[in-house]
C-alpha cells in the first residue's frame, strides 16, 4: 500500500476546485429560508429579556430605591415579559413565510435530487 500517493491525492483534493452540489444549494436556501426569522426570534428575545430585567431590578429597588421608580420598574417589567410572550409566535410567522418564499426553489432541488 502506498501511503505517500494516498496521502499526496487528500492534499491535492483540499486545494482542487470545487464544484457546488445540489445538496450544498439545499442546505443554503434552507439555511437562507430561516435566518431572518431566527435573526428577529434571537435579537427580540434578548432585548426583551433585558427590559424585563431592568424592570426587576428597578421594582426590587436594586437600582433607585424610590416607590415611584418601584411602580416604574413594575410596568417595564411587564413590558418585556409581554414581549418575551409575543417573540414566539413572530418567530414562527416569519419562520412560515420565509419558508413559503424558497418553497417551491427548495421542493424542486429537492426533486431533483431524489431523482438522481
Amino acid at each position: 500500500m502506498n501511503t505517500d500517493k494516498i496521502y499526496a491525492e487528500s492534499i491535492a483534493k483540499e486545494y482542487a476546485p470545487k464544484e457546488g452540489s445540489k445538496i450544498e444549494a439545499l442546505r443554503k436556501l434552507d439555511a437562507k429560508a430561516k435566518l431572518p426569522a431566527n435573526i428577529f426570534g434571537y435579537s427580540f428575545g434578548i432585548i426583551s429579556a433585558l427590559v424585563a430585567g431592568t424592570g426587576m431590578c428597578l421594582s426590587m429597588q436594586v437600582i433607585g430605591g424610590t416607590l415611584p421608580l418601584t411602580v416604574i420598574g413594575v410596568i417595564i417589567g411587564i413590558i418585556g415579559f409581554v414581549g418575551m410572550g409575543f417573540n414566539y409566535p413572530i418567530y414562527k410567522g416569519l419562520l412560515e413565510k420565509g419558508k413559503k418564499k424558497y418553497a417551491y426553489e427548495i421542493v424542486e432541488l429537492a426533486r431533483q435530487i431524489s431523482e438522481e
